[in-house]
């Protein structure tokens, strides 16, 4: 299963997310849960190098399945909506396929 851990600050703010481990929904190179996961999260990170000038800590790891985004200053409000962005996708990924995916909120502690 796929786990999804959404950080969010004191004021409800977003921080970041984590994305760790396969789905299992079908093998490697087939798995349409995992690549719609990895397509969200990887297009999230460009999108908020690209078109922001934030700079969130990005750390990723094709051995253990994982790859994090997070920002230990308040994100920009375009990096917000970028990261609204994503959290709208992952959810509906999350709620369509909730037995190889899932997803919690947790507070950003720095």
């Amino acid at each position: 299963m796929t786990h999804i851990t959404l950080y969010t600050d004191d004021d409800g703010d977003e921080r970041g997310f984590e994305v760790r481990d396969h789905s299992g929904f079908r093998k490697w190179g087939k798995d349409i849960v995992c690549a719609a996961i990895s397509t969200l999260s990887i297009n999230t990170v460009n999108s908020i190098e690209k078109f922001t000038t934030d700079r969130p800590r990005v750390d990723s790891d094709d051995d253990k399945v994982m790859i994090s985004c997070i920002f230990d200053e308040k994100p920009s409000d375009d990096a917000k909506l970028l990261l609204k962005s994503f959290i709208l996708g992952i959810g509906d990924v999350v709620d369509a396929h909730s037995k190889y995916a899932s997803l919690e909120t947790r507070r950003y502690k720095p």
